[in-house]
């Protein structure tokens, strides 16, 4: 790469997985080569002497140029290189990362425009725009309607590409027009009144029209990823700080305080750049959501940045608020890009008319990119099968009693599914499992929550086969793996105590020696299901006197024993669960898992596959619910208002939209755990991240929704109405089983952000 970077191949070559995070080899030299450039000619020293001259860099401009950013996005028969917009956005990331200093999305965007649009009349000045020689930027708004708006990089830009009305044209901006004002963030922006200078018409008609449309989107697309890059690197900063800075002498990432915000945040950080990928892939894939995808990219990135820069800066403290310190420039350069364009919300009250409004968006063309989200064939395969087994097999009244906790345990439909090879999907082949990938297990748990049949039985069944196969012996595998891998047989789990919660290392329930066995004494709480399973996986303190982490052997405990006591808990989520008690229980030896006081190390195996997922799959379903409630309930019933549907009110659609953000989020979130799974890549908590966010996500949505429709959705009625209900009550336990949203937010920021160990 001499002077520009050269037209990039980035089809995925055949063979590869459908599913793919990777950039190709091209693209990854792309970007380091920006990477480069930017950390030499846009460090926080660049930056302020930028300011200091009106917030533009030149020099840095003109470097750009040389490397072939604005030629990116121009068509190569107009001398461009045709890249496309996945390219460009990995330039923005960079971009944003370092606060690159000018208008650097809207000239791309006002580039491509001029390629695709200008004749022979503006070539000059295209090719002057390429090699960074003059500035060329975009008008937000119709100067039609405005003719005097803010203008991104107006203070340096010598033309200006806008929407006239029902034409597309090229407005002169001669220096006299290019008023210098203080503002936010001390970025070249400068109100023009364009309606006041001449201009040249590139286009009219709605061939036209629709590709200054699609620049307008790209512009979302671009500016979310600048944002995106942004947000990453001021949370770095603040990670690194808390990492080394000491309060009331210890470090205060320790403090959780501190921690747990920067978890959320590289969640939302991750999801927001991951956005943007989506809405390039479904633009590429034709996907009749690819409009309101490409708003709730540029919405989410910019609150993302927004909380990003707040949260960091309060890491700082009292120097964060200085001149001095570069935290400051991230914080105003995050809300300064985007209002360009005027409010962010606006955003999202666009992708909620694009989604149920019924209205349409002109979208650029994507061009090549790497970038896959697609499960394959063998989980459209293994959806398939799922489907096609529920309508054979499973009767209307069968149907009914579904339920999504252990009480929707149906012996018969469980035992058919073993019996059809349905049912310990993830399980390894040799242990007598499907052996599938992560994208098949992911997608069947999507078919299952679609035919209603989401219990905990078979995941916990295969958790604890796992175990067995592992850590047991050959009599334990004779006598109780044999009945659970055939389906006669089901498991709980013995972690939590009264005393303990999640911190299950904790447990004080005794394993005390008893000739060639063992006698189980103590208390179990939270043991969902023991009502109806066979055995529990329990964990067991058998050293008293050691550490908090050792001292623990694991067991397989028979529920039906003597001296074992179940006693309901009913929750409000219409769940029973039970508190278990063990009085001198008998079991040999021979039916424990691992070494004696080596239960930490057996019970991280099954603590892994715990951690591993998350609840899009619910959220889509609630969504899916809450879609038809708000079609069915007439809007003159709610607030006053009068005709129509729900569905059509604006408020309704903006939180419907975010409900499907939060959603789209869960499952990249969960696509990127499942690729760094299969592919064997680096994992940074991937797995506790998608469930501490989606966990939380479900949350809160559940609860907006519940508003949105009531008072419908105080029905436990069958239907929408319940199914909304029950989705409020279920969500709450989402962020305390498995691990609760605490101990994941501290796996987060330990394994995600490398800060110090905030858990015992």
């Amino acid at each position: 790469m001499a002077c520009r970077l050269g037209r990039l191949e980035t089809i995925i070559p055949g063979g590869m997985p459908a599913m793919n995070f990777d950039l190709s080899d091209e693209q990854e030299m792309v970007r380091d080569t920006f990477a480069r450039f930017l950390d030499d000619n846009s460090s926080p020293a660049h930056v302020r002497k930028a300011i200091e001259s009106g917030g533009f860099d030149a020099a840095l401009w003109s470097g750009l140029a040389e490397l072939g950013a604005f030629a990116m996005r121009v068509p190569e028969e107009a001398g461009g290189m045709g890249m496309g917009i996945f390219d460009a956005a990995l330039l923005m990331e960079e971009a944003g990362r370092t606060l690159a200093s000018g208008p650097l999305a809207e000239a791309l965007v006002a580039a491509r425009l001029l390629g695709e649009l200008g004749g022979d009349g503006t070539t000059d000045l295209l090719e002057r725009a390429i090699s960074g020689e003059a500035v060329v930027t975009t008008a937000m708004r119709d100067i039609a309607e405005f003719p005097r708006q803010w203008i991104a990089g107006g203070l340096v830009a010598e033309a200006v590409v806008a929407r006239k009305g029902d034409e597309i044209v090229l407005v002169s901006v001669p220096v006299e027009a290019r008023i210098a004002e203080e503002n936010l963030a001390s970025t070249p922006i400068a109100e023009i009144d364009l309606g006041a200078l001449p201009a040249t018409v590139l286009g009219s008609g709605a061939t036209a029209l629709a590709a200054f449309a699609g620049g307008i989107e790209e512009w979302k697309l671009l500016i979310g990823a600048a944002l995106s890059g942004l947000s990453r690197e001021a949370l770095k900063m603040a990670a690194t700080y808390a990492g080394e800075r000491k309060a009331f002498g210890v470090l205060i990432g320790t403090f959780q305080a501190i921690s747990h915000p920067m978890a959320d945040l590289i969640a939302e950080i991750d999801g927001g750049k991951f956005l943007v990928w989506k809405a390039i892939r479904s633009i590429a894939d034709g996907d009749a959501e690819a409009g309101a995808q490409v708003s709730i990219a540029g919405w989410w990135n910019a609150q993302t940045a927004a909380r990003t820069v707040t949260q960091s800066l309060h890491t700082f403290g009292g120097i964060g608020l200085t001149l001095e310190h570069d935290i400051h420039l991230y914080n105003l350069r995050a809300k300064a890009w985007p209002l360009v364009l005027g409010d962010p919300e606006e955003l999202l009250a666009e992708a909620g008319r694009r989604l149920y409004g019924g209205e349409t968006a002109s979208l650029p063309e994507a061009g090549d990119l790497p970038i896959e989200f697609d499960l394959g064939e063998e989980a459209r395969r293994v959806q398939q099968e799922i489907h096609e087994f529920f309508a054979k097999n499973v009767s209307d009244e069968e149907r009914a009693k579904f339920h999504y906790s252990w009480e929707g345990h149906n012996p018969r439909i469980h035992k058919k599914l073993v019996e059809a090879n349905l049912a310990y999907l993830q399980l390894p082949k040799d242990v007598g499992g499907r052996g599938l990938n992560a994208y098949a297990v992911t997608a069947a748990r999507d078919a299952f929550e679609e035919e209603g049949w989401n219990n905990p039985v078979a995941g916990v069944a295969q958790m604890v086969a796992l175990i067995m196969h592992r850590f047991g012996t050959d009599e334990l595998k004779d006598e109780v793996l044999a009945k659970v891998m055939a389906g006669d047989a089901i498991c709980s789990l013995g972690y939590s105590e009264p005393g303990s919660g999640s911190d299950v290392f904790a447990a004080q329930c005794r394993a005390i020696p008893d000739g060639n066995g063992w006698a189980i004494e103590g208390t179990k709480m939270w043991t969902s299901g023991a009502n109806l399973t066979d055995y529990v996986l329990m964990l067991t303190r058998t050293n008293p006197d050691a550490p908090k982490h050792k001292g623990l052997t694991m067991f397989i405990v028979p529920l039906k024993a003597e001296g074992v006591t179940i006693q309901a808990v009913h929750t409000f989520m219409d769940e029973r669960t039970n508190i278990t008690f063990y009085d001198s229980v008998k079991i040999p030896d021979s039916w424990r898992l691992g070494e004696v006081d080596g239960g930490a190390k057996t019970m991280a195996a099954s603590l892994e596959l715990e951690h591993g997922g998350g609840f899009a799959k619910v959220q889509k379903v609630m969504l899916e619910e809450a879609v038809e409630l708000c079609r069915e309930i007439d809007a003159a019933d709610i607030g006053g208002a009068k005709g129509g549907k729900l569905i059509q009110r604006p408020n309704a659609q903006c939180r419907l939209a975010r409900t499907y953000a939060n959603y789209l989020v869960s499952e990249l979130l969960q696509y990127r755990a499942n690729w760094a799974q299969v592919e064997n890549k680096p994992n940074l908590a991937y797995g506790p991240m998608t469930k501490v966010f989606s966990s939380e996500k479900f949350t809160t949505d559940s609860r907006d929704l519940l508003d949105l429709t009531a008072p419908y959705s105080l029905s436990k009625r069958k239907g929408p109405a319940g199914a909304i209900n029950q989705d409020y009550r279920h969500a709450h336990g989402t962020t305390i089983y498995g691990g609760s949203s605490e101990v994941h937010r501290s796996m987060v920021a330990e394994r995600g952000l490398g800060l110090p160990r905030t858990r015992g």
